[in-house]
């Protein structure tokens, strides 16, 4: 099953290559993921159509019963079928219908593969978490495919549509998908299932919770307005998404679930009532369509409807009538979506006005149309037939509830007749006084897939009992509710009959009197679903436009005061009512009076940054508070968090130092008196709050510290260095998130400088052709020496004559030569030290990142491009490849992150070890590097460059910068 997930994928990903390659055929080698998933839910029918049931799990976090699991039972063996199966045909037809240079067609097939594979993962997961994530991906991938035409303002909205209403949806599930784990003490789908939870009023809200995410997934009034909007896909994505896959979701959870929960007391209200007004509202809407897609879109809302109010009903027979609608349903709308794209490709249209006499100029289209329609209209020997039968015996011999379901059924079925029939005589009649429309041949491998649907309606019509085993497997989940139903083309004559034939006669005469019902629908017409969103959508916006504008208004005291009062409030609220002090530990002022005078420097320095008003004395200050933190470090005796905070402390004053060249000296806010004076007592407000609260906090706790442990945990694998053991083995999966967020803040920062593209080429000198931002910034000192008499005799860095000789100091450039390679042989001893003694990655990179500095602050942006001539993304992106990879080679031993030790013998040095965490830990080495050059270039040497370009001193081929070209 496993392998099957990982194929789709795995292909997708080399979707664009296959394309590029291949052009439209590449779509046939696309199809052999779902053909083998086909192919092997075929071999599984036996074991599933006996009620059995394949199952795969991985434990993937043991302690935590965290776990991946899959379960093809007779349900998922139907969905993997439909799933599948029609994914494989869409993909063939797609050959058909793209051409070699369709734009992006290499993303859209990689889009459409990975949806199937994100469906076939849905369908079989048996965790209801895992059901939820893959459950989101089909989310965002049918955002992507529905707006594949992103150049069209309407792709983009519906597209937006609808991840704005099956996101929500998703959210309000994923709630009651907690609910219910917590209530029930798994999350195992199935073990849910046969020993569902007590009724109380938390599974009740999480039922109905879920049934947001199940009807907004399944387009069911009041969601239903994102599924006719999304026929701004592609033809292929609506046969697939919207008949066969997406839709279906919701219907799916619905029957998954039912067996469990149809007797929740708000279960049927929201299912039949919601499910039945579905159908009507659809049915009646595609009435008075033009647009053949628009048809069959709202054809699709009915039908959904229809098969959710017969999935929620909750009875065996309704049950099995449920499973047979699904899989007619697929059969009969797919194909007529397929044969809309057929239509539109050959004729140019899909305006039913304007096409006339196709029938006859595309007479197996239309056939293969015909067959498929008398399916969805239930025309015996179809399987709609069949299936509509079941549904109507169901309903017949159910509840009061179910006779009241039967009767909105059977005006729903006599609604589909009618539109089934406008979609046949729309699309393939010839219309008084419309000229024959024009159209092109129609290739066999273009008709091939919708055709081989809709005969596989027709043969499994008088076959409908070969199903019966494997449809009934699941009906047989439901407790037995009198004479179990069988599934077969013929039961007699009955008054499931009669109302099948009251339908059609009612369908026919709606038809008949098109132009009537037409007229009478657009009188009638309540605002569409999709007016109310854009009105809700419009005025959300104004109200957000509103409220920023009272709120935010440029200042970031206001904003930083407004932050500190709300967490005073919520936290003095908190402390009020609960008092967390009684019993608490008394806290000591301090271990001994060192630490007291440290703390005390340190909140002065904290104070004064109030009153100050140049930026240089607040970053000066402030940088005086983080020293003081470290100081504090030292005197309590934790080295490796000294050291980490002396260097982050350091290189983040250098980096406020570098922003400062582009701001005022002086703060450009004016501040009242009264609002000077209300700093400092909200400052001490908050400041104490955090303090009562990390006292209570600490006083809280019951458990045993872990820190003897971790000691004793660090000492048995012979090392000394419990902090930077618990950074990259004990804790590496923090570690491993803490890193990529920093990447990601990293590149987002500096994203915002490089406004156009990040890369600038090569920094080289001749670009210069005058005097470097250095020396641009410091016209005050031309009362030093000029010339060569205040040149230093030799150069010690490698861009220095890019320096004018009146600001270059000897002193700076020597140190700064001198002392660049001992620092980086420092942070690769820090580095591989911090087993024993304080050290680790995370201040290795800072202090290799301090060497950089050094070297640019010394001679300028050319010096820091001899001395790191590689892109910092290189070493951001190693970084993380080698600790992701590190992290992932543990699964070898079946835990991600699972420490490996080697040892082995050298000849010189004697016996060695080398660790895995080791190569994390370089890992987090090189991706702290990558930041800080990636800041030091953006704020450096960027600023340098537009300094120089306002100057004029750059030459016209001195990069973007100086090019002025389009970027």
């Amino acid at each position: 099953m496993i392998a099957l997930i990982v194929a789709h994928f795995a292909l997708a990903a080399c979707a664009g290559p296959l394309v590029h390659r291949l052009g439209r055929r590449a779509f046939v080698v696309l199809a052999l993921p779902p053909v083998a998933a086909t192919v092997w839910a075929f071999t599984r029918w036996d074991t599933v159509a006996s009620s059995g049931a394949d199952t795969w799990s991985w434990q993937w976090i043991p302690d935590y019963g965290v776990a991946l699991d899959l379960r093809l039972d007779a349900l998922a063996e139907l969905m993997v079928l439909l799933a599948a199966g029609v994914g494989a045909l869409v993909l063939l037809y797609c050959a058909s219908y793209f051409t070699d240079d369709t734009p992006q067609l290499g993303r859209f097939a990689g889009n459409l593969l990975a949806f199937a594979g994100a469906m076939l993962a849905l369908v079989l997961a048996d965790d209801l978490i895992t059901l939820y994530v893959f459950w989101e991906l089909t989310t965002v991938f049918s955002y992507l495919l529905i707006g594949h035409g992103s150049e069209h303002r309407h792709s983009r909205r519906s597209a937006l549509q609808a991840l704005v209403v099956t996101t929500f949806g998703g959210l309000a599930m994923l709630v009651g998908f907690l609910i219910l784990g917590q209530a029930a003490g798994t999350y195992r789908i199935s073990a849910i299932v046969a020993d569902p939870p007590e009724t109380t009023l938390a599974v009740s809200v999480a039922v109905v919770l879920v049934l947001c995410g199940a009807l907004s997934k399944s387009a069911i009034w009041p969601f239903s307005m994102w599924l006719p909007n999304a026929m701004a896909a592609p033809t292929p994505v609506s046969a697939y998404l919207h008949a066969a896959a997406m839709v279906k979701a919701g219907v799916y959870l619905v029957a998954r679930l039912a067996p469990a929960f149809a007797d929740v007391p708000v279960w049927k209200p929201v299912v039949l009532v919601l499910g039945g007004a579905t159908m009507l509202l659809g049915g009646w809407r595609a009435l008075r369509l033009n647009d053949l897609k628009l048809v069959l879109a709202y054809g699709t809302v009915s039908q959904l409807g229809f098969l959710t109010l017969l999935a929620g009903t909750g009875n065996r027979n309704a049950a099995l009538a449920a499973a047979a609608m699904i899989l007619g349903h697929a059969l009969f709308k797919a194909p007529l979506f397929l044969v809309t794209g057929i239509v539109d490709h050959a004729a140019g249209t899909r305006d039913l006005r304007r096409l006339s006499g196709v029938g006859r100029s595309l007479p197996y289209v239309a056939g293969v149309a015909v067959l498929a329609a008398a399916s969805m209209a239930a025309l015996p020997p179809l399987l709609g037939f069949a299936a509509k039968e079941a549904a109507f015996e169901a309903l017949l011999h159910g509840s009061a509830a179910d006779r009241w379901a039967l009767a909105v059924v059977v005006a729903g079925s006599a609604l589909t007749t009618a539109y089934s029939l406008r979609f046949v005589w729309g699309a393939f009649a010839r219309k008084p006084g419309v000229p024959d429309t024009p159209v092109h041949r129609v290739g066999w491998a273009f008709l091939a897939p919708p055709a081989l649907l809709a005969v596989l309606g027709l043969v499994l019509g008088p076959g409908v009992g070969w199903t019966d085993r494997l449809l009934g497997a699941y009906a047989d989940t439901f407790p037995a509710d009198g004479k179990p139903y069988h599934l077969a083309l013929w039961h007699g004559f009955g008054l499931a009959l009669l109302l099948s034939a009251l339908a059609w006669a009612a369908g026919t005469v709606l038809f008949l009197g098109r132009a009537r019902v037409t007229r009478l629908s657009r009188r009638i017409a309540w605002p569409t679903a999709d007016s109310v969103f854009g009105h809700l959508l419009l005025g959300q916006e104004r109200l957000a436009l509103q409220v920023t504008g009272f709120i935010q208004r440029g200042s970031l005291s206001v904003y930083l005061a407004t932050t500190l009062l709300v967490m005073l409030a919520g936290q003095l609220a908190v402390l009020v009512i609960d008092t967390p002090w009684d019993g608490a530990v008394r806290p000591r002022l301090w271990d001994n009076p060192l630490q007291g005078a440290v703390a005390a420097l340190t909140c002065a320095a904290a104070l004064l940054c109030l009153t100050v008003r140049r930026r240089m004395k607040a970053v000066v200050l402030a940088g005086l508070t983080g020293y003081g933190a470290a100081l504090l470090f030292v005197v309590q005796g934790a080295p490796d968090l000294a050291l980490t905070q002396f260097c982050v402390e350091t290189v983040s004053m250098i980096v406020f130092v570098l922003v400062l060249r582009r701001m005022p000296v002086h703060f450009q806010e004016t501040v009242s008196t009264w609002r000077r004076a209300a700093r400092i007592p909200m400052a001490l407000a908050a400041a104490a709050t955090i303090g009562v609260g990390m006292w209570v906090a600490a006083a809280a706790r019951t458990a045993e510290p872990a820190g003897a442990a971790m000691v004793r945990e660090v000492a048995d694998h012979g090392l000394k260095d419990v902090v930077a053991t618990i950074l990259v083995d004990l804790r590496a999966w923090d570690t491993m998130g803490e890193s990529a967020v920093l990447a990601a803040a990293a590149i987002g920062v500096t994203s915002l400088i490089y406004l156009h593209r990040r890369s600038e080429g090569a920094m080289v000198q001749e670009e210069l052709r005058g005097r470097t931002a250095w020396s641009l910034s410091a016209h005050h000192s031309s009362r030093l020496p000029q010339g060569d008499e205040a040149a230093p005799e030799r150069s010690w860095l490698a861009a220095g004559a890019t320096l004018a000789p009146e600001h270059r100091s000897i002193v700076f450039e020597v140190v700064a030569r001198l002392l660049f390679h001992p620092i980086l042989v420092l942070s690769v001893y820090l580095l591989f030290c911090a087993e024993s003694l304080p050290g680790g990655g995370f201040v290795a990179g800072l202090v290799a990142g301090l060497a950089l500095i050094t070297r640019y602050l010394a001679g300028g942006r050319f010096e820091l491009a001899e001395a790191a001539p590689l892109q910092p993304g290189l070493f951001t992106g190693l970084g993380l490849f080698i600790s992701t990879g590190v992290g992932l080679l543990g699964l070898a031993d079946g835990t991600v992150l699972h420490a490996f030790t080697y040892y082995g013998h050298l000849p010189v040095f004697g016996k060695y070890h080398l660790g895995t965490p080791v190569l994390f830990d370089f890992g987090v080495y090189l991706l702290v590097l990558g930041v800080v050059l990636d800041i030091v270039r953006a704020l450096g040497a960027k600023i340098d460059r537009q300094i120089e370009r306002a100057a004029g001193v750059l030459t016209p081929e001195g990069g973007p910068e100086a090019g002025g070209g389009p970027r």
